[in-house]
């Protein structure tokens, strides 16, 4: 059965655009020109994935809107901001609220298809069948890869996709550390160095919010990042 796009652009120029692409790659497309329509089919039924610009019409952060309401739906749906705002504060603010990529409007499709397909592949690992030799335990830290779920002193850690595999990469071999390259490389994103940097930061915080001791995860500057026991 083919993923379900939802795509939430005002201009109807790059919507149509997309849509044809994406139609034409095998997806089924559904296009939305604003917030409060595509709030409402939102309500009804989710996406497979979604993407969504920042500004909608009158509404400059309407898409930041739209992405709150997802994740209040789905922690697991893959979110993609598109964009023309290319600037620090929108990319982080779009990784603060649990977007799992922030892409501007001058990428190549190629590269926006392989992003695509890179988010698809790793939640598609969700109906894999549960084995209990997919469960990684260290100290109050407990992955269960197979359903990519979290939890911390057996609470669940609320984290997306993109973080799933950004934490599973560095406690596959804690205390060692992994550049920002290899989390990367492991975690099958195509993103540059801010944006790694910022879903460590957001990952870090879910836990600290649980848990105002913990400091697990270390910064270790001009090399990357690891999981210290």
């Amino acid at each position: 059965m083919p993923k379900t796009i939802a795509i939430v652009e005002d201009d109807i120029a790059i919507r149509d655009n997309y849509t044809a692409v994406l139609t034409g790659q095998g997806y089924t497309v559904q296009a939305y020109a604003d917030r409060p329509s595509a709030s409402l089919a939102f309500s009804q039924s989710l996406p497979d994935l979604a993407i969504i610009d920042i500004g909608l019409n009158d509404e400059m952060e309407g898409g930041f809107m739209l992405c709150q309401q997802l994740r209040q739906l789905s922690q697991s749906l893959p979110i993609i901001f598109f964009t023309a705002r290319d600037n620090d504060v929108d990319t982080i603010s779009g990784l603060r609220m649990g977007a799992d990529d922030y892409l501007t409007k001058d990428i190549s499709m190629a590269h926006l298809l392989a992003r695509i397909a890179a988010l698809f592949r790793r939640t598609d690992l969700l109906a894999t069948p549960k084995q209990d030799s997919d469960t990684i335990r260290l100290s109050h830290l407990k992955v269960d890869v197979s359903r990519m779920t979290v939890s911390w002193k057996d609470i669940p850690v609320a984290l997306t996709v993109t973080e799933f595999w950004m934490l599973h990469a560095l406690i596959k071999r804690p205390g060692h550390v992994k550049s920002r390259q290899q989390l990367m490389d492991e975690s099958r994103m195509v993103v540059d160095d801010s944006t790694i940097t910022s879903h460590i930061k957001r990952m870090r915080k879910k836990f600290v919010q649980l848990d105002d001791s913990f400091d697990h995860i270390d910064t270790v500057y001009g090399m990357g990042y690891r999981w210290q026991q």
